[in-house]
């Protein structure tokens, strides 16, 4: 077992799992739909001070952002583990906070909006760069103007062979677990060639 993944007396395993991407990919709303308590969020509303900061190309209704954290709940009672979901903020100036956010996390998934597919290098540069597991989820926007497959994500944004990208709709429960079982079976079948960094990985840089 991974030392990442602790359990407590003959309680269940605990799992902390990181959930990335880019700004308005669907973070907050996947930690939403499948946490089973009420998601502590950190969003507020876009205001003018963000005009020229945040780009809203591809997410103009967009109103709310998250500037620390999302973090949700999911048990799974049948296989006696309980995964912690952390959300990053996506925006590049809350970046800082990703080195902090990642200690002690089993694997993470990084959420791709195809609106703005280029937004995912980053998140897909940093966790290679610490070595840790990690899947590309495909967020299934119903405005986005071409349906990309996965093969295409993948060679798209450079993501290895050995990374599973998959689709989802972050609405969507049952789609959201698929992925985090996903995520699960990966971290714990994947042997990585290369130990995690001790000293804090660069912060990624935007496209």
């Amino acid at each position: 077992m991974s030392p990442d993944m602790r359990t407590e007396g003959h309680g269940p395993t605990t799992v902390k799992i990181i959930v990335s991407g880019g700004f308005g990919a669907g973070k907050t709303t996947l930690i939403g739909a499948a946490s089973e308590i009420e998601p502590l969020t950190t969003e507020e509303y876009l205001t003018e001070v963000s005009d020229g900061i945040d780009s809203l190309a591809g997410v103009e209704r967009k109103a709310t952002t998250t500037v620390a954290l999302d973090f949700g709940r999911l048990t799974f009672r049948d296989q006696q583990m309980v995964l912690y979901l952390f959300g990053t903020p996506g925006q590049d100036r809350f970046w800082f906070t990703w080195d902090d956010l990642v200690v002690g996390a089993v694997g993470a998934m990084v959420l791709i909006d195809t609106r703005r597919l280029a937004d995912g290098f980053a998140a897909v540069g940093y966790f290679e760069q610490t070595g840790m597991p990690f899947v590309v989820a495909i967020n299934e926007f119903d405005d986005a103007p071409y349906r990309y497959s996965p093969a295409e994500v993948r060679a798209a944004l450079e993501v290895p062979d050995r990374v599973p990208v998959v689709r989802c709709d972050a609405r969507v429960p049952s789609s959201v677990i698929t992925v985090l079982l996903t995520l699960v079976d990966h971290a714990l079948t994947y042997e990585y060639e290369q130990p995690r960094p001790s000293a804090p990985v660069e912060q990624p840089h935007a496209v």
